[in-house]
């Protein structure tokens, strides 16, 4: 089977390893947009015309499912996109409930760009999975264009855990595939 995996830049590299060391005899195509990442500030009718010519050539080229590792797309855009395309679509989305599951605080970070953070599925999970536990959201809106361009601030990003770390935190989502 060829399986393709899409994400708006480098993150989706991570998920395209995992899968060829998980299942070694399908083929993996990965599909990146580096012309328009990050996808984290754009609002989703934007993204959507980003998107679908991407998945339109990975369907072209044989894939018979598209791994959607962005979870600022899985967030705001795949009921759309799985509406529109006859291929199972695998969304990758914020961790929010197996961290409400295992936070001993009951209080957890959530790190993603700002149109996740807006998404009604975002909200949904939270409304969900994390009734009685904090949710925190630090700015991060910069964090996939450092990746990106491969000029990460560590001491900004420590500053900013470390913030979460002391509002009793113990448990961290990087709901951004740029970000682990």
């Amino acid at each position: 089977m060829k399986i393709g995996v899409f994400d708006s830049g480098v993150g989706g590299l991570s998920v395209a390893n995992a899968i060829k060391a998980a299942l070694p005899a399908h083929e993996v195509e990965i599909r990146e947009d580096r012309e328009h990442v990050p996808y984290g500030l754009r609002q989703p009718e934007e993204i959507l015309g980003f998107v679908v010519p991407i998945f339109e050539e990975l369907i072209d080229e044989g894939c018979q499912v598209i791994v959607v590792a962005c979870n600022t797309v899985s967030t705001t855009l795949i009921t759309e996109l799985r509406e529109k395309f006859t291929v199972p679509l695998i969304a990758i989305e914020p961790m929010v409930k197996p961290a409400s599951e295992i936070t001993k605080s009951n209080v957890i970070a959530v790190c993603a760009t700002p149109t996740t953070l807006a998404s009604d599925r975002y909200a949904w999970l939270k409304k969900t999975y994390a009734e009685g536990v904090r949710v925190i959201e630090p700015d991060t809106s910069n964090w996939s264009k450092m990746i990106e361009d491969d000029k990460t601030n560590h001491d900004k990003i420590k500053e900013q855990i470390d913030e979460v770390l002391s509002e009793s935190a113990d448990v961290i989502v990087l709901a951004c595939t740029h970000y682990h």
